[in-house]
This record gives structure tokens, sequence and C-alpha cells, in this order.
């Protein structure tokens, strides 16, 4: 069994690090208050006034530690959203957004990376994960290799994605609805719930990626 994922540094690093920039972060403006609250243009000027009127020290505590209860809370989205790998003789795991996701090995008859997502296809050509990380392609290939899997240097399909349009007539219309939704958190930034949509839509049947918040479908055979 090979367990792929980030390294000690940053999934314990990031603990430290977030909260500190971001106290840094909000430590700077609270210096910076007072000239901000000459430029009219700049937003939130009731906060940058109420910072320079309010005491030393209780000012920059109140900074620091909103500053750090912000860091924090982005690295707990951080850590949420980081992927780990098992790959397995008899079996892959991939562990994301607080779900697992389990292939046996008869399930998977290729893998390869498609920029930062990792890609398990089935015997019949059919995408049975495609899931974004920030873990290494080389440690990737190195993983699967060695377990015997089969590594591709590139989406064999590619070539047979097209692009999504409202109601496209060679979808379902539970599938288009299920486009239609991801379309908008894709647009609002909501990446767990787009990366749940689209696993959504391939349990339909339909592969799904994206290039430049465009939608992009094959109907897997």
């Amino acid at each position: 069994m090979t367990t792929v994922q980030e390294t000690a540094v940053v999934r314990y690093g990031i603990w430290v690090a977030c909260p500190a920039v971001g106290a840094a972060a909000v430590w700077g403006l609270k210096l910076a208050a007072g000239w901000i609250t000459t430029l009219g243009w700049f937003p939130f000027q009731g906060v940058f006034e109420l910072a320079t009127n309010v005491p030393e020290p209780w000012v920059t505590l109140a900074a620091i530690t909103i500053g750090a209860v912000a860091g924090f809370v982005f690295a707990l989205f951080w850590a949420k959203e980081m992927m780990s790998v098992e790959v397995g003789h008899a079996r892959v795991t991939l562990h994301k957004d607080d779900k697992t996701f389990g292939f046996g090995r008869d399930e998977v008859e290729s893998v390869f990376a498609d920029g930062k997502q990792l890609v398990l296809l089935s015997p019949r050509g059919a995408e049975l994960a495609r899931e974004t990380s920030d873990l290494s392609r080389a440690r990737l290939e190195r993983a699967f290799t060695e377990q015997g899997y089969r590594w591709r240097d590139a989406d064999p399909f590619a070539h047979e994605f097209r692009m999504w349009v409202e109601h496209a007539p060679e979808l379902p219309a539970d599938v288009n609805a299920l486009f239609t939704a991801r379309r908008k958190a894709i647009s609002k930034y909501e990446t767990a719930e787009a990366a749940e949509l689209a696993r959504e839509i391939r349990k339909r049947g339909v592969s799904v990626r994206d290039e430049k918040k465009r939608q992009y479908y094959r109907c897997e055979r």
C-alpha cells in the first residue's frame, strides 16, 4: 500500500502559517487605518475610523485576534480540500472533502493527471473519479505504476469533450439541471459544491471537466 498526501510541512504548517499571516495582515491594516480614513473611496470607512478611536493596546490585540481567527478558518477550509490517495494492489481509495471514494482493482483500467486533476478510468472508458489536488504528478504516477496500474500520459478521450450549453439536447433534463446548478456554483467560487455536482453528473454516465469556468462534457460509453 502506498499513500500519497501533502507533505507534513504543508499538512501541519498551515495551522501556524495561516493564523500568523492573517494576524499580520489585519495588524498591518490597523497601522494604516489613519491613512485609509483619508481615502474617501476606500470601503469600510466606519471600521477604520473605529480602529483609530479605540485606545491601545486593545485595538492591536483585537486586530491580531481577528486576523488569527480568520487565518484559522482559512486553514480549516484548506485542510478540508486536501486530498490523499491510497494505492494498493487490490484497491484505490481517495479521501477528499471529508468523503472517501474506493475502487476495486478490476474497476480501474488506467489513471492519468489532467492538470491538477487525478482521473481514474474504468475498462469501458467511464470516469470513475476526477478530483483536484496539489499532489505531485510524479509521486502519483510512481504510486500507481509501482502497484501495477496503467498510467496514461494524457486523456485518451480528450477529443470527445464538447462545451456544455443550456438545455443541451444530447443530455437528459436532470443532467442539464445539474450542469446549470454547477455553473452557478462555479461563478460563486463554491468549489466543494461544484465538485459534488460533478460527482452527481458522473453517476449519470456523463464525464465533466472545466476550462476557464466553461463546462465540457462527454457521454460515457
